[in-house]
């Protein structure tokens, strides 16, 4: 049976797709089989997928959609046939967000660096401490080097753990999603480098 991956964050714009397609494309390339499920009505995740369609033919991971309540039966399915499933959520925490959180074995928290998105990862983090779930803090945008981005990293981690790996503000994470591609597809880069060394610390997370 494959694990679930849940990525989670109370704020918008918080990168939760940008994060889902650049773990999910990073993934396929070293082997893994990977189911997306887009629970955000939104539905940007879906949109990506359907322009890597367009783009490439075989998008090489298949998607699904599910409401809140839907999402326990199709993580059951997708589980019986891929390694991972990562779940993409809306920006809200209630109790919608419950069922995608009980089928994690990993939470993945995106946290750009200000102050003002790490305060909104306190419904995320007492959510998922009820549901008795491992939460994976993950700096997004971050600028090397600035105080503010250290002060936000140093206070992150007096809440959950957090991601050796940071990802930087990269023009690349935007430019390859609208073309329905990740980062890891485009050449060496920074940004490859990033998600790359993400990974690795994921996939060690879920194995041990």
């Amino acid at each position: 049976m494959g694990q679930v991956i849940t990525v989670a964050q109370q704020k918008g714009g918080s990168g939760k797709t940008t994060l889902s397609v650049n773990l999910a494309v990073e993934l396929v390339r070293r082997g893994v089989s990977v189911a997306l499920l887009d629970t955000d009505p939104q539905g940007s995740l879906g949109r990506w997928f359907m322009a890597r369609r367009e783009r490439l033919g075989d998008p090489g991971m298949d998607l699904s959609t599910a409401s809140a309540w839907g999402v326990g039966y199709e993580c059951e399915k997708l589980r019986k046939t891929h390694d991972i499933v990562i779940i993409d959520t809306p920006p809200k925490i209630d109790a919608d967000l419950r069922p995608s959180l009980r089928e994690a074995s990993l939470v993945l928290i995106p946290v750009s660096a200000s102050h003002v998105d790490l305060w909104a990862t306190d419904g995320v983090l007492d959510l998922a401490a009820r549901e008795s779930r491992t939460t994976l803090i993950v700096l997004n945008r971050c600028k090397a080097g600035t105080r503010l981005g250290e002060e936000v990293a140093n206070a992150a981690g007096d809440l959950a753990e957090v991601a050796a790996a940071r990802l930087g503000q990269r023009v690349a994470y935007a430019e390859t999603m609208g073309n329905g591609l990740a980062v890891s597809e485009v050449g060496k880069s920074p940004a490859a480098t990033e998600i790359a060394a993400l990974a690795d610390e994921i996939l060690a997370q879920l194995q041990s």
